[in-house]
């Protein structure tokens, strides 16, 4: 079973695993990281530095109470950095409590460093060579897997840890079984190596013996303490400590002898092993730890406490007298353990990827020269070339790239909003006016203008009163340019700050403003390809002209903040309904932006000269609104359309839709009636007394006067020989009684009505 485990389901490929992990043992796949364990040290910081906790250390607890509960003796032995942690009882509790979860004897870890202490003393005697201790399980696999050149420098000596399981199986017996506990997560990988397997049996964390005394409810500040087995050390205790290792194997250590090196911590031992493996220094003794502050500073310590507070107990431990229970056999044991120990190259070499292949990686990632290499670290490699080598080993992905995960959500953006305008477009062709409606002569001679111009490139200028239909020109416009498969992407420029216009049609940098967190693409860049329309032109400011009169002259945009310009192919159409020329006299419009718009102009003609096409567009506003009120409209009553057509429109269409849909929600009926258009346009109507001899309307509006007077007498007759029940009056005209209804609410009678009507009419 592999010391660290991976929980699938909880990572989340934050990448925290790849950036602490400091020769990069991790695997990317699809869902999670996985470690690989041929080039893993065992440092920890992956169980460390995960945020989501999805790696762990394997369960040996288990394992544990199955050993606690059989036949053979177990032995504790406790790491030397023990009083770091269980700092809150004494020794001889925490002695007390491990006897009572079933452990025969409990020894200090820290009498193995002075078993290897003599070794230690001998072997670096030797100045033939630099020595580098071997007594950090994290550093002799860092150098038989990373740096195999060193492997002749490390001591060879067993560590404390295996020291103490073959001293306590030389001892006890070869069937005795050795539990070491400890902070190191590296002791854990040190028990699977051919060289020192059969030593110890298990090695706990201490969290996973808080685990145990938590289950069995043992509290240990409350036990009577007991004393420890085996021998007592002395200096031993002081080897988890920085520069303990010294003092430990009775060596002299001067800050200012270049000859004995101590370091602890990733990034001091990783530096002297590069210096070491490049030759740059050589001194006669390297004293390396991977763990910050020593043993005390492991990944499986308790952090809540200082590293000064950690030592403090370290050093009080070693000048307090702990009580001890030496057996005999201990006394008497005289025979040599054997300490020595060999090591070999573990190096996994990955397939190192030529210049070209690195090339294709990084400009996979769009970075095709230096400065796009930001070596931003986000992918958990210190260069953008590191990076590409991992994902050419296969140990990365191309998707860990953030700068290039950003740069490709921006590009989706932009196709988004391209995919937005073609659906909108899309969705206007089918429910909205994407038509002119009209049969009129200047209504025909705009659509001629737009079917000749549509296919070119050229600007267009559309010129008209407010309300005449600019917009649906410009997308009529649209839809006969060989553009009509790219987007439409229309912009009131009347609906936006002038602060805030700027940015939207050209985009911004990162920081340009406040407010501006991220690099924003602007609405010419979104409309590449495609056409732009801008609506109003004519309020937009002197600053935003010379900006649009550089689009026009040069086809490129610079985003608010930026240096560089980007090119864009966009086709303009402009619509105002201000008097340009005017405004290029006076000096609110400039002058050269004035004539490369007005390249081609199309003036949309007022409502009011389109009287011929008033009915067409009176009944086709009228199916809009049915379709919109989901609401039964067949036709419009012939003296609602004269008045439609005596009316002068100074809203133009966008108030003739407005004034149709407003009749629609009023009818009564299926049948729109002059009663149900406003005021102005019925009183306009009674006003003018020749309205009704027109030659065109004047046999059907006379018609419809006597059918209206003739229905209404016949409903009140109904209703006044069903004594003014509305159920009897409706089976005796044999139509629904809902249609009844609708007739009374039509002519607005009421049952007094009916009540007061004289017998002659009722009959």
């Amino acid at each position: 079973m592999e010391p660290i485990i991976t929980d699938k389901e909880k990572c989340r490929k934050c990448y925290c695993c790849v950036r602490s992990c400091p020769v990069k043992a991790i695997k990317v796949e699809k869902r999670y990281t996985e470690i690989i364990f041929d080039r893993c040290i065992g440092c920890g910081n992956c169980l460390s530095n995960c945020p989501q906790r999805a790696k762990m250390v394997a369960d040996k607890v288990g394992v544990t109470e199955s050993l606690l509960t059989s036949e053979d003796k177990v032995i504790a032995v406790l790491g030397s950095s023990f009083p770091a942690f269980f700092h809150n009882v004494a020794p001889g509790q925490l002695v007390a409590g491990l006897k009572r979860i079933g452990f025969r004897e409990v020894h200090e870890g820290a009498y193995g460093a002075e078993l290897i202490a003599d070794d230690y003393a001998r072997i670096t005697g030797d100045n033939d060579r630099t020595y580098i201790s071997s007594h950090c399980p994290a550093i002799v696999d860092l150098i038989e897997r990373h740096y195999p050149k060193l492997l002749r420098n490390l001591v060879p000596v067993v560590s404390p840890m295996i020291a103490m399981g073959r001293y306590l199986k030389e001892v006890l017996g070869p069937k005795t079984k050795v539990v070491y506990i400890s902070s190191c997560i590296a002791a854990k990988f040190e028990t699977q190596m051919t060289e020192t397997r059969g030593a110890i049996d298990i090695v706990l964390t201490y969290r996973e013996l808080e685990g145990i005394f938590r289950s069995r409810q043992i509290s240990l500040p409350a036990l009577d303490a007991l004393p420890f087995d085996g021998l007592a050390p002395t200096v031993g205790r002081l080897f988890p400590i920085n520069e303990g290792t010294f003092r430990s194997f009775s060596m002299s250590a001067d800050p200012l002898d270049t000859e004995i090196v101590s370091a602890c911590g990733e990034v001091n031992v990783m530096g002297i092993i590069r210096d070491l493996a490049a030759g740059r220094i050589a001194p006669r003794f390297a004293d390396l730890r991977f763990c910050y502050d020593g043993c005390i500073g492991g990944p499986g310590r308790n952090s809540e406490l200082t590293e000064f507070y950690r030592r403090n107990l370290i050093i009080n431990h070693y000048k307090q007298d702990i009580p001890y229970e030496t057996a005999p056999h201990y006394l008497s044991f005289r025979e040599q353990t054997g300490l020595a120990r060999s090591f070999a190259s573990k190096h996994a070499r990955l397939e190192s990827p030529k210049t070209n292949d690195i090339k294709k990686i990084l400009q996979a990632t769009s970075k095709y020269s230096v400065k796009d290499e930001l070596n931003c670290r986000a992918c958990g490699y210190r260069t953008c070339r590191e990076y590409a080598v991992a994902v050419y080993q296969g140990l990365a992905e191309i998707e860990m790239c953030l700068p290039y995960n950003l740069q490709q959500l921006e590009e989706d953006r932009g196709r988004l909003i391209q995919k937005y305008e073609l659906a909108r477009r899309e969705l206007d062709r089918e429910y909205t006016d994407e038509f002119i409606v009209g049969n009129d002569r200047k209504t025909l001679e705009v659509l001629d203008l737009i079917k000749q111009v549509g296919p070119t490139p050229t600007t267009v200028l559309i010129r008209g009163e407010s309300g005449t239909g600019k917009e649906l020109t410009a997308r009529a416009i649209h839809r006969f340019s060989k553009r009509n498969d790219k987007p439409l992407v229309t912009v009131n420029c009347t609906t936006i700050t002038d602060s805030l216009l700027e940015s939207e049609l050209f985009g911004h940098k990162r920081g340009a403003f406040t407010g501006a967190i991220a690099e924003k693409k602007g609405l010419f860049e979104a409309a590449d390809g495609g056409t732009i329309f801008l609506d109003e032109i004519g309020d937009i400011t002197p600053k935003l002209q010379a900006e649009l009169l550089r689009v026009l002259d040069m086809g490129e945009v610079r985003p608010v903040g930026g240096t560089t310009a980007r090119k864009v192919d966009v086709r303009l159409i402009a619509a105002t309904n201000r008097n340009l020329e005017e405004g290029v006299r006076e000096g609110w419009f400039r002058e050269d932006l004035y004539y490369r718009l007005n390249v081609f102009t199309i003036t949309m003609p007022p409502l009011r000269n389109r009287v011929e096409s008033i009915p067409i567009l009176a009944h086709h506003f009228m199916e809009k609104a049915s379709t919109k009120l989901n609401k039964r409209l067949s036709a419009i009553e012939e003296r609602a359309v004269i008045a439609l057509t005596k009316y002068p429109w100074p809203g133009n269409i966008r108030e003739m839709q407005n004034v149709i849909e407003r009749a629609a929600v009023l009818a009564h009926d299926d049948v729109i009636h002059l009663e149900n258009l406003p005021l102005a346009l019925s009183e306009n109507l009674a006003g003018n007394p020749t309205a009704d001899l027109d030659i065109r309307a004047s046999f059907r509006a006379e018609r419809e006067r006597h059918v209206v007077k003739l229905e209404k007498k016949l409903i009140q007759r109904y209703l006044a020989e069903a004594n003014g029940n509305v159920s009897r009056a409706a089976r005796l005209a044999n139509i629904p009684r809902r249609t009844f209804y609708r007739l009374l609410d039509k002519y607005r009678l009421k049952d007094k009505e009916v009540r007061d009507m004289p017998q002659g009419d009722r009959q």
